[in-house]
């Protein structure tokens, strides 16, 4: 398989940011090849086509792109953190402000996640959850957490990250300081070991 040329590479990208843009404003229901080519300036559907066989493989390739520039961002907060709290913490605030400044990225991540589910696309989730269990393993060697299942402890927080990511992406007004505040302090009594 010959690799991607530069234009390629660029075409694919263009072609990503559209498609979320599209499903951010019209849901995944009424995105196609047709609305996101309108909506990357595209003459055809058929350059969609060269790139992606298929919506399904377009989907696969937002999600993907999704994660990884939250990934980028989040990952870069977390490894500033020297322990394993400051890493929970890291991770919650970053995530939370990602949710805000990439609100259409989470939108069209959460209409594809709501409209269909596969192996493929749950990759970078389990990936995420993974990393999560590290941490929370981490600080109960290091004995600055107490004992818990890591397991349900990382689910507990991605799914009240979800939450706050629906709200915010729902109440432009919505503070999202005030949404990871209470999230660091509710994690922080959930997981650490003595009562300071």
């Amino acid at each position: 398989m010959r690799a991607k040329s530069f234009t390629e590479e660029r075409r694919r990208a263009q072609i990503v940011e559209a498609a979320i843009d599209t499903i951010a404003e019209l849901g995944y229901a009424r995105t196609s090849f047709g609305q996101i080519a309108k909506r990357a300036g595209l003459s055809s559907t058929g350059m969609i086509s060269y790139h992606f066989r298929n919506k399904a493989e377009l989907m696969n390739q937002v999600v993907s792109d999704v994660y990884a520039v939250a990934t980028g961002i989040v990952g870069a907060r977390i490894d500033e953190a020297p322990t394993p709290g400051g890493q929970l913490r890291a991770f919650i605030e970053a995530s939370v402000r990602f949710y805000r400044t990439h609100h259409r990225h989470m939108r069209a991540l959460t209409e594809i996640w709501l409209a269909e589910r596969s192996e493929e696309r749950a990759v970078p989730h389990q990936q995420e959850l993974q990393a999560l269990q590290g941490i929370f393993r981490a600080g109960q060697r290091s004995g600055e957490f107490r004992d818990f299942s890591p397991e349900v402890m990382a689910v507990a927080l991605r799914h009240a990250l979800d939450g706050v990511a629906l709200h915010l992406g729902a109440d432009p007004d919505a503070d999202p300081d005030r949404y990871a505040d209470e999230l660091v302090t509710l994690f922080d009594l959930a997981t650490r070991k003595e009562p300071r």
